[in-house]
């Protein structure tokens, strides 16, 4: 009779190599991303790019009352903090919640920001559940043309 929990070490190896590549796949994108969450959600989304002149930052975030939002730039991060409300009944005797799939709650994202970012000139506006902030580059880090003579 062959004992059922026996492997060869071909398979236990095969095993091990599938679980690190898995591993690799959920721990690998928060060592690149410029982009973390403080809390256990991923509220707003955010998509950060640049232009020659500025850092752009997009939080998408349906459903927040602009007076709840706390943006802040320290030491070269940009925080996005504020609390987007339950529009929810909460449970009781007369209403039941069947699944509740939007977010509410505080949320806090961090953003950090290259080096040639200036934090002291930094522009938001909150429109259509968008939060754009634009922190403008460094005058000496832009590019600029040189006339040859």
């Amino acid at each position: 009779m062959i004992n059922a929990s026996f492997r060869p070490a071909a398979d236990l190896f095969s095993e091990f190599n599938r679980l690190q590549s898995m591993l690799d796949q959920v721990f690998r994108p928060l060592e690149r991303s410029s982009i973390r969450s403080l809390t256990g959600a991923s509220f707003p989304v955010i998509n950060v790019g640049t232009t020659p002149e500025s850092v752009e930052i997009m939080a998408l975030a349906p459903g927040l009352d602009p007076d709840s939002l706390q943006l802040t730039v320290d030491r070269g991060l940009l925080v996005i903090a504020g609390e987007r409300k339950s529009q929810v009944p909460e449970p009781g005797d007369s209403t039941s919640v069947y699944a509740q799939e939007r977010f509410a709650g505080s949320f806090r994202r961090v953003v950090s920001l290259p080096e040639d970012a200036d934090a002291a000139k930094v522009d938001a506006t909150y429109r259509d559940g968008i939060l754009r902030v634009s922190v403008a580059k460094r005058e000496s880090s832009r590019p600029r043309r040189i006339e040859v003579s």
